[in-house]
């Protein structure tokens, strides 16, 4: 069996696929992509082709060694989307020649269902009571949210109060025996994190995620000492050696996404090696389809691991939602907050791929809003 061709398709909302086509007729799809910079990751894809065409697609771990080191220059959010997409493609080949599901293939499932949660903003806190209603009537167990929008470098004890009556509103509808996940999306400073952290210790969050920018890494180790909140960080980490300070720091969960950090394969030893630091798995996945199923793939097969992020209904997904490019939407039917293991080969999801094409033919410009201080200066988003 060899690749014969690699194409990528431009997918509203904000998404990229890959196919990847072998001579024995056998497809297996993959989603390389950078939020806001899809365009540049599908060039990406597009270079590593070059080598991939003409190779036997079930040397899977060889290819990921070369895709990833045998350019002189290596890492990156880029280049690791562009790997981590055709990795999955790949694994998609490998489960549908072998006629088994990925998790198979990794080693066997460890659980039955997969327990997922769903986002419910929290930047603006009006509709916060109603979507998280929403969400339960729905059957989830975890909603994740916002803590902020865009937040003073040191906050006012108004906007440290505000923080914390909306993490409490959510928790007053989904009472102690449901679990609600903050997101400080690198919003805050270190001195702003800590004293938040505090506050909102009495709400009990299942975790609160990135509160620090994945550049200020070496402040980890005081901020997690200091949080009577179980930290998770990982969306912008691309590999085991950026995990490892992460990890080494203490933080509770470890957030790899399937399609930055390097695909089925990484993320796959990622979780072996949080595993050695009493870390749980928790993929970041507000993706689409295929990003989603690679994900379910390595947590039906990871001991440690802990909830599923999932896009469906987002406030992203305005042109097209997480079923819209699937023959059949089984595989996401959450029963109870939860994905339950199928037998499918592969990554377990059939492409309505006239829909894929077609889509591609008006393609997306999404990017990510640019947010400013009061005073003019730049905030992160």
């Amino acid at each position: 069996m060899k690749i014969t061709r690699i194409e990528t398709f431009l997918i509203p909302p904000r998404w990229l696929f890959c196919r990847v086509e072998t001579d024995d007729g056998v497809v297996g799809w993959g989603e390389p992509v950078v939020e806001g910079r899809a365009e540049i990751v599908r060039a990406a894809v597009d270079v590593l082709a070059e080598y991939l065409v003409g190779k036997d697609p079930l040397r899977i771990q060889d290819h990921w060694q070369i895709l990833t080191k045998g350019g002189f220059y290596r890492g990156g959010p880029i280049l690791s989307s562009a790997v981590a997409g055709l990795d999955q493609a790949l694994w998609d080949i490998a489960g549908k020649t072998y006629g088994a599901p990925v998790h198979a293939l990794l080693g066997g499932p460890v659980r039955d269902r997969v327990r997922v949660y769903a986002w419910v903003g929290g930047d603006e806190p009006a509709a916060l009571t109603e979507q998280v209603t929403e969400q339960v009537e729905a059957g989830f167990t975890a909603v994740k949210m916002n803590a902020a929008g865009a937040t003073s470098r040191i906050t006012t004890p108004a906007e440290t109060a505000a923080v914390v009556a909306r993490v409490a509103a959510a928790r007053d509808v989904l009472g102690p025996h449901r679990d609600v996940a903050v997101d400080f999306h690198g919003r805050f400073t270190a001195a702003t994190a800590r004293r938040v952290l505090t506050e909102l210790a009495p709400v009990h969050p299942l975790f609160v995620e990135e509160p620090l920018l994945p550049d200020q890494g070496h402040l980890l180790p005081q901020l997690v000492a200091a949080s009577p909140v179980p930290i998770a960080t990982g969306e912008r980490l691309y590999g085991r050696a950026e995990f490892l300070p992460a990890l080494t720091a203490g933080i509770a969960v470890a957030q790899p996404d399937l399609s930055h950090a390097g695909g089925i394969s990484e993320v796959h030893r990622i979780a072996s090696l949080a595993e050695t630091y009493g870390a749980e798995l928790a993929p970041h996945c507000p993706l689409g389809p295929i990003a989603l199923a690679a994900s379910l793939q390595v947590a039906f097969a990871t001991p440690n691991f802990l909830i599923q992020e999932q896009s469906l209904g987002i406030h992203y997904n305005k042109e097209a939602d997480l079923l819209s490019y699937l023959l059949d939407p089984e595989p996401f039917r959450f029963v109870e907050g939860h994905a339950l293991r199928g037998n499918l080969p592969g990554l377990g999801v059939t492409l309505d791929e006239a829909a894929v094409r077609a889509a591609d033919r008006a393609g997306h410009r999404w990017r990510n809003p640019v947010w400013r201080h009061p005073d003019g200066s730049f905030a992160e988003w």
